[in-house]
């Protein structure tokens, strides 16, 4: 315990030297507010398998089990609620901490938060786009129509999310890359770091010699870059690092 709390003390004193940082999540900080992840023990493909949900070929083969999957996930984020570790990174921002959150996750919890910039490399799950005209719409709730129908042409709407062998949104790769190239530090939360090109973001602020700092409740492949790690539950970590950088804010 005494580790930590020298560790987050760190941390903090990165944080507020080196201000502003940009932060990095992933399916973790999501799984505190009940949101299954993808990998670890008990994740989602475990159950499922990857090629026959979350790909273009499985939509195009069968979108009806594609969508009655998503809504199922939808329905599961509708009920959740951002927790401490979103309200911690909200604070971060407004305390000019962090200047962006470049995240993995699909499910808006940042943004229900209150979080101001957020970067979505794998899209969101509560828009879709028509495979017809290409237009876009924003459910509020999950669907009740499977497959959804767009409003516009009666296409086949898809889930406006990375699917596994698709590339990743030009302006939002783009722009997490400007951002980790120019950030003199990156706070990484909840996740394993493997899936690319998005894992490479911690990797290129290291690269033009910023530093990293990680919380997360396990090592990933992230922490042999990390200048500190943080292991703990984001929920309880965040706070305690938000508490900190204040004390040093304060202090001049």
């Amino acid at each position: 315990m005494v580790g930590l709390v020298e560790d987050i003390r760190r941390a903090a004193e990165l944080l507020v030297q080196y201000r502003p940082f940009i932060a990095f999540t992933g399916a973790g900080i999501s799984a505190e507010s009940g949101v299954p992840t993808f990998r670890g023990r008990g994740g989602l493909w475990e159950r499922f398998r990857p090629e026959e949900l979350a790909t273009p070929e499985a939509f195009e083969r069968n979108p009806r089990l594609v969508w009655e999957w998503y809504r199922w996930r939808m329905e599961i984020i509708y009920k959740a609620r951002p927790n401490p570790a979103h309200y911690a990174l909200v604070e971060l921002e407004r305390l000019g901490l962090i200047r962006c959150v470049v995240t993995q996750n699909v499910d808006g919890l940042h943004q229900r938060a209150g979080q101001h910039c957020v970067v979505e490399l794998h899209g969101n799950i509560w828009r879709a786009r028509c495979m017809r005209c290409s237009y876009k719409l924003v459910f509020r709730e999950p669907p009740r129509e499977v497959p959804p129908r767009c409003p516009r042409c009666g296409g086949l709407l898809r889930p406006d999310v990375v699917w596994f062998g698709e590339p990743l949104p030009e302006e939002a790769w783009r722009t997490a890359v400007e951002l980790a190239e120019s950030s003199q530090g990156i706070l990484v939360v909840g996740t394993s770091g493997v899936v690319m090109p998005a894992g490479y973001i911690p990797h290129i602020v290291k690269q033009h010699g910023g530093y990293v700092v990680e919380v997360n409740i396990e090592e990933s492949a992230v922490t042999p870059i990390a200048d500190v790690f943080l292991k703990g539950r984001a929920g309880e970590v965040l706070p305690r690092l938000v508490e900190e950088a204040r004390k040093l804010l304060a202090h001049g």
